[in-house]
């Protein structure tokens, strides 16, 4: 921005900012012209901040931004309605899902896997936050059915995670209940060792301990199941589920 302008970047003017904005990034995406804006009022701010006075004293300029209501780029919203699968639609997925356990060749990986989209379903969580659980998040001496301790949800505004208290309502207390009893102790963990995982990966640290499930691989069983039971809805379960 500082080398279009040709000077120094504080001098810069609203009508400036049109023609930056308007012409030379006419055809960049919304998200692009948008993070540009907002690190040109970030860096006014800073020197209305640092340096307002010394720069008025040196030059008689005054320090002010040249984005305004009229001429701030705005990043793209998506208006798109995602509508999700009905209940009955969710419970045929979850269904055919869950008869595959039986017969499947690694049954610990798959118990796990549909552990996780079945507590996404029920009450809410996305992926990231859901193989981010250890084993002392989930409070079973709280509520009526147990809460759990959700400490890296997604934040809104970009302004990083966000913990929150979730209650194990619509039969996601029995979901965890028959994970931890009949499946967790298959990837031969430490339950005792704190921050011991809650979805666990086949994969060991270098001390022994059991690591997370990935992200990748979570949200590729998902997608896998959805293509065997659910084919109308290919790739649009995981996207409104995982939220991305």
């Amino acid at each position: 921005m500082g080398e279009w302008l040709g000077r120094p970047l504080w001098e810069m003017q609203p009508s400036d900012a049109d023609a930056y904005f308007g012409k030379v990034l006419k055809t960049a995406s919304a998200s692009v012209r948008s993070a540009k804006a907002q690190s040109l009022s970030t860096y006014f701010q800073f020197l209305e901040l640092r340096h307002k006075t010394e720069i008025y004293h040196l030059t008689g300029r005054v320090i002010e931004c040249p984005l305004d209501e009229m001429n701030r780029p705005r990043a793209h919203v998506d208006g798109r309605l995602r509508v999700p699968p009905s209940d009955a639609e969710i419970e045929e997925l979850f269904a055919g899902w869950r008869d595959e356990l039986a017969v499947c060749r690694k049954y610990a990986t798959g118990a796990r896997n549909y552990a996780v989209a079945r507590l996404m379903a029920d009450i809410g969580l996305r992926i990231g936050e859901s193989r981010q659980l250890d084993l002392d998040d989930i409070r079973w001496d709280l509520g009526t059915f147990g809460k759990i301790n959700v400490r890296f949800g997604k934040g809104s505004g970009r302004r990083g995670p966000k913990q929150r208290i979730v209650p194990l309502i619509n039969g996601a207390d029995r979901t965890l209940r028959w994970f931890i009893e009949d499946v967790w102790a298959l990837f031969a963990g430490d339950h005792t060792r704190p921050g011991a995982p809650l979805f666990p990966s086949e994969r060991k640290n270098d001390g022994g301990s059991s690591g997370r499930a990935g992200y990748e691989v979570l949200r590729a069983s998902l997608d896998e199941a959805t293509r065997r039971h659910l084919p109308a809805w290919v790739g649009r379960v995981s996207e409104i589920l995982c939220g991305r």
